[in-house]
């Protein structure tokens, strides 16, 4: 295995002249997509679901942890505490992980094809400038918590950066910015409590604005402000990018793709990361509860946010040991598992279906619904929307087409280049 992506060029002949020919290939065929990272992305699309669902409770008075009521019976009480602990600040590095990985592998079959490194990378750079102006209309519209222009913004900014580094220097920078997230979060979380214990004001107040304003065309206003900041605080983190090397790495080595040989690391990196996410998360919901009081709300929620960047990877390890466990067999993967793999195969317009059960139906703006729900009954809500998009997926995979997300930004990716083709 080579430390760096190492493809090679095609030449075109003409006349003894190396022209260099952009070849275009067309995406992985259905049937032929390694099992495990699709599998990872529709189980992320339901953690997805989980950890949007709270922010429309917009009626009930929230404290400093997240966006969670302080009120509520024990269901709600135990439904927060579930959100904490296995949803909340995991997901999104899982996103950022799975989407640095699917990077990985469609530069890798590009130029493994005969495209150019510089020009996949310009369709890369592409894809990523689409995927922003993706993010902004969809925010705009529907939901200001997008994430697909903060990938996109992230993918623009580190491929050009680390594409080509070595290992060595990848796992150099993944403990940098780990360290950088530590020390910078802690130290925030440190000062916003010096004064009164407390963080002066809720950061999730301006992202509830919108949700909570009766006017669509206000809301709109208020969305966008919303998802700029959701846009820089992607990078100023830190974690998310370095969840995208981490994902970058895995897909020189294809862990997911060949889990069988990978398993002493897979199961290292989920027993690890989820462990690791659980306990702290846990801590913070026994906090947000109020059975305990370990240390002011911004220190608790800072290390819990810092130990679900690993859990976010630990769970895209799981995926990839089930994914081996089920390939083991003789008969192919059962009906759930080929089920939820259908919509991870169209993540993208799955998360954007998602959005259209949120805000006309739950927001003020919309039918309101959001009022009159508790935190259980919001997380059930969530897991019936997650459903429909699996039944949806399904009935398209049948059908043999692919998501028109998915579709929509290829096309949009190679408009004037080459025509795609098979090779």
């Amino acid at each position: 295995m080579t430390n760096r992506f190492e493809p090679t060029e095609r030449d075109s002949g003409g006349e003894g002249q190396g022209h260099r020919t952009l070849v275009i290939v067309h995406p992985t065929p259905l049937k032929a997509r390694s099992l495990a990272p699709d599998l990872a992305r529709g189980v992320m699309l339901l953690l997805i679901a989980l950890a949007h669902a709270p922010y429309f409770l917009y009626a009930a008075p929230i404290g400093t942890i997240g966006i969670h009521p302080v009120i509520g019976n024990m269901a709600d009480r135990l439904a927060q505490g579930f959100t904490l602990m296995v949803v909340d600040a995991r997901v999104y590095t899982m996103f950022g992980f799975l989407f640095a990985y699917g990077i990985g592998q469609m530069y890798a079959r590009q130029t493994a094809k005969g495209t150019s490194p510089a020009d996949a990378r310009r369709l890369l750079r592409r894809r990523h400038w689409w995927m922003i102006a993706f993010g902004a209309v969809h925010a705009a519209l529907l939901w200001q918590g997008d994430i697909i222009g903060s990938y996109g913004l992230i993918g623009l900014i580190m491929v050009p950066l680390f594409f080509d580094r070595t290992d060595r220097t990848l796992k150099i920078w993944i403990g940098v910015l780990l360290a950088l997230t530590a020390v910078f979060g802690l130290v925030g979380a440190l000062a916003s409590t010096v004064t009164t214990g407390q963080p002066a004001t809720n950061p999730q107040d301006l992202q509830l604005l919108s949700i909570a304003e009766p006017n669509y065309l206000i809301s709109v206003l208020e969305r966008f402000p919303a998802w700029i900041a959701v846009l820089i605080g992607s990078l100023a983190g830190v974690s998310l990018p370095a969840a995208f090397l981490m994902g970058v790495l895995a897909s020189r080595h294809r862990i997911l793709d060949n889990p069988g040989e990978h398993l002493v690391l897979l199961r290292r990196l989920a027993v690890g990361g989820i462990a690791a996410g659980w306990a702290t998360g846990a801590a913070l919901a026994l906090q947000h509860t109020g059975v305990i009081d370990i240390a002011p709300d911004a220190v608790v929620q800072h290390i819990s946010l810092f130990a679900g960047t690993f859990t976010g990877i630990g769970y895209a390890a799981l995926f990839g040991l089930i994914a081996h466990r089920v390939s083991r067999g003789s008969a192919p993967a059962g009906g759930p598992v080929r089920w939820v793999s259908a919509l991870g195969r169209r993540s993208m317009s799955g998360y954007l279906v998602q959005s259209l059960a949120w805000g006309p139906v739950l927001a003020a703006w919309g039918l309101g619904l959001g009022a009159q729900l508790s935190s259980w009954s919001v997380l059930v809500y969530a897991a019936a929307v997650w459903a429909a998009t699996v039944v949806l997926a399904v009935a398209v995979e049948r059908r043999g087409l692919r998501g028109p997300a998915e579709l929509a930004l290829r096309k949009l990716t190679y408009r004037g280049s080459a025509a795609p083709r098979d090779a």
